[in-house]
């Protein structure tokens, strides 16, 4: 009976001793605990929160979203009142924060890549002048660009009455209240137009799907560039003039001391564009240089050999293979213009955390459900464009069998 027992309690010591000893029980147990001390700390900083609130009268909530904001907003997209709600106020800052970030990203992108190739150019002062872009731009701070936009340059433009005619045609007027172009007002039937567009994008993708597998299967190709273009520009301008040219425009006209008509942008949102724009290019240019010298020699080798020009060799060659190492920078970089847009502050400008995170906060206080409305704005806009540029990622990568 003696042997049965300890044999028993043996057997209880290994059985334990294996669980303890196990990598991935320890992993689970470990996970627990800080799991459980995240909610703890959770749990301890709202309740105190709470308190603290209550001991002070202060409400918590976000019924303020809901009262009169009584201040007005220097510049919106979307109309916006004094007697707006505190709501409306955080739409304001949201389109106003989107429409500069949407606006820098696409720019930022194009210019990163053509300054990229650039630096990879044969021409000495080409290539030369390249680098000292990138390496002035990307050394020298974000806020300090974007003051200098403002002050430097924007700011000592003329008056309104000596504005710049850009173009000298009468409809781009730059001075130092902004620039100021020509505001497109739709008709009734323009939505025909708009469906018309999204048709014509639509048939460009599914003609370039055909295409690519045309060319697979017979090896022969088709003019896509120039047939997407006819279609992308044919069909909405038939369209639109079917429809009688349901579209009229409001153009800026200088009256007493300053333009009416037409829309502006101001000089901070100019100034926040270009600094946004330049800085970060030089960064993307850095990442297409990378990724184009990160493929192999061999492969323009082998394109010249069989009579691709050296344009076509980047375009059909390099180009896609280096975008594999290009795109994983690139999303960062996305994601760093939307957040480095809250430096507007700065020069004034009414995005999201200079309307909504600084005054309202000033005029009807709510600091943490403001500031946690803020936090999910830029957290949920850098994590669509993780996805998204993530999905195209896996898509471009390489396939191993």
């Amino acid at each position: 009976m003696a042997a049965v027992i300890e044999r028993g309690a043996r057997d209880s010591r290994s059985t334990f001793a294996k669980i303890v000893n196990d990598e991935r029980n320890r992993s689970i147990f470990w996970q627990v605990i800080v799991f459980g001390l995240i909610g703890y700390v959770c749990w301890y900083l709202f309740t105190n929160t709470a308190a603290n609130l209550e001991a002070r009268g202060m409400s918590s909530g976000f019924d303020f979203l809901g009262t009169n904001a009584g201040f007005d907003i220097a510049w919106s997209i979307i109309p916006y009142e004094p007697q707006d709600t505190f709501g409306r106020v955080y739409l304001v800052g949201l389109t106003n924060t989107l429409a500069v970030s949407l606006l820098a990203i696409v720019l930022t992108t194009i210019l990163g890549f053509i300054i990229g190739v650039l630096r990879l150019s044969h021409n000495w002062l080409i290539s030369t002048m390249a680098a000292w872009y990138v390496e002035i731009f990307r050394n020298t701070p974000l806020l300090l660009q974007i003051i200098f936009w403002y002050t430097a340059v924007f700011s000592v433009l003329p008056r309104p009455k000596q504005s710049i005619d850009i173009g000298g045609i009468g409809l781009f007027e730059l001075n130092n209240r902004g620039l100021y172009f020509p505001e497109p007002q739709p008709g009734d039937l323009f939505w025909i137009t708009m469906l018309a567009i999204f048709v014509a994008i639509a048939t460009v993708y599914f003609l370039a799907v055909w295409a690519k597998r045309r060319q697979l299967t017979t090896g022969e190709r088709f003019p896509v560039f120039w047939t997407s273009l006819g279609i992308l520009f044919g069909l909405p301008i038939v369209v639109f003039l079917v429809t009688g040219s349901p579209l009229a425009w409001s153009i800026p006209e200088l009256k007493g001391f300053n333009f009416q008509g037409g829309t502006s942008l101001p000089p901070s949102f100019l100034a926040l564009f270009f600094a946004l724009v330049i800085y970060h290019s030089s960064y993307i240019a850095e990442n297409v240089r990378a990724g184009i010298l990160s493929v192999s020699h061999g492969q323009t080798e082998a394109s010249y050999s069989l009579g691709l020009k050296p344009g076509w060799t980047l375009r059909l060659i390099i180009i896609p293979q280096a975008l594999r190492a290009i795109m994983p920078p690139l999303i960062s970089t996305w994601m760093t213009v939307v957040k480095n847009s809250s430096l507007a502050v700065a020069i004034g400008f009414p995005d999201l955390v200079s309307v909504f995170m600084q005054t309202s906060i000033n005029i009807g206080g709510h600091a943490i459900e403001i500031v946690a409305m803020v936090m999910l704005f830029y957290s949920s806009v850098s994590l669509i464009i993780s996805a998204a540029l993530n999905y195209y990622n896996t898509r471009v990568q390489l396939k191993e069998r």
